[in-house]
């Protein structure tokens, strides 16, 4: 691959699926509407950006262990995809966060996963950028992959010994 595929897209914004909520949706749509229901603008809401989904896994005897080993892809600042939009076509591995995925068992969805949380009867959390109204109020309240101790996965070869329990995934 060529540097070029690892820059971050052109028009790459964190706050910019936050510009003029108020105009795309409905107020506290998450309470009004099932997962099911929401539209891909809703969908995209949802996602806090706290980076945890992009973290390399390991299914052992049942259970999911995550590692403190990142996509080569997640920029470790904002806590997004850098090529978002072709994230599927760069990383044949990328999983898309759809019912199925949130439904999956054993839960690879770090518990504090605002899909998951909503699917499971729960409120969204006060950090969530839809409450709090500000997209950096998930790295406020240490909920996001921001100045944790994360490496990226180019190079590692035995993610076992990499396996985190942190309380939050």
């Amino acid at each position: 691959m060529n540097k070029q595929e690892y820059a971050i897209e052109p028009d790459f914004s964190p706050e910019k699926r936050f510009t003029d909520i108020k105009n795309k949706v409905e107020p506290e749509f998450w309470r009004k509407k099932k997962l099911e229901q929401m539209n891909k603008t809703e969908w995209e809401l949802l996602c806090d950006g706290c980076g945890k989904c992009c973290l390399n896994k390991l299914e052992i005897k049942g259970k999911i262990k995550f590692t403190n080993t990142h996509c080569r892809f997640l920029d470790c600042k904002t806590c997004l995809c850098k090529i978002y939009p072709h994230r599927f076509e760069k990383v044949p591995d990328c999983r898309d966060i759809d019912l199925r995925a949130i439904r999956e068992k054993p839960r690879w969805l770090p518990k504090t996963c605002a899909y998951w949380l909503l699917d499971n009867g729960f409120d969204l959390p006060e950090w969530h950028p839809l409450v709090s109204g500000r997209t950096d109020s998930v790295h406020q309240a240490h909920m996001s992959l921001q100045n944790r101790p994360v490496i990226s996965e180019t190079g590692i070869q035995d993610y076992e010994n990499y396996i985190v329990d942190w309380k939050d995934l």
